[in-house]
């Protein structure tokens, strides 16, 4: 009876701490709403690293494209730089190509493709890279700023 009563006060303030995250407060002073949860926050700072991150790199719509698609391996990508590169600086080896394409795993906007036998060479673009490239359509083409491109550089080296 007494474990009882302890694990409906711990119910009981589970719930009022969830209804307390998930009320929208107003900001003093601003009239503008505040953050309704702090899940919002981490999921905006992750959208916003992987959309820095998409800027950044040099590769085309036509990558992230044909990664929703069908999947691409790090050969292909390397091999076409015709097709897939956006701006000046193709990759000179495939390491650095890898490196730039786990970055992309490490955002959240790639994922490594797997089949029956396990993870293959290929990736694929995950939920949160197609919903970036549709909120956005012109991401790819948005200037990215010297502050952006040096938290770019910075979060790289210290992960």
């Amino acid at each position: 009876s007494n474990n009882r009563r302890r694990a409906g006060d711990a119910e009981a303030r589970r719930s009022t701490e969830t209804q307390r995250c998930r009320t929208v407060r107003r900001l003093p002073g601003s009239g503008r709403l505040a953050i309704a949860h702090p899940i919002d926050l981490l999921d905006q700072r992750s959208r916003n690293r992987a959309s820095r991150a998409m800027r950044c790199l040099p590769f085309s719509e036509a990558v992230y494209r044909n990664l929703q698609e069908q999947g691409l391996d790090a050969g292909q990508l390397l091999n076409n730089p015709g097709l897939y590169q956006r701006k000046k600086g193709w990759y000179r080896n495939s390491d650095s190509l890898e490196n730039d394409l786990l970055w992309l795993i490490c955002v959240g906007v790639l994922r490594r493709e797997v089949d029956g036998q396990g993870l293959t060479s290929r990736f694929r673009l995950t939920p949160l890279g197609r919903q970036l490239l549709d909120d956005t359509p012109d991401l790819l083409i948005l200037p990215v700023s010297s502050k952006e491109w040096l938290q770019h550089w910075l979060r790289r080296r210290i992960s």
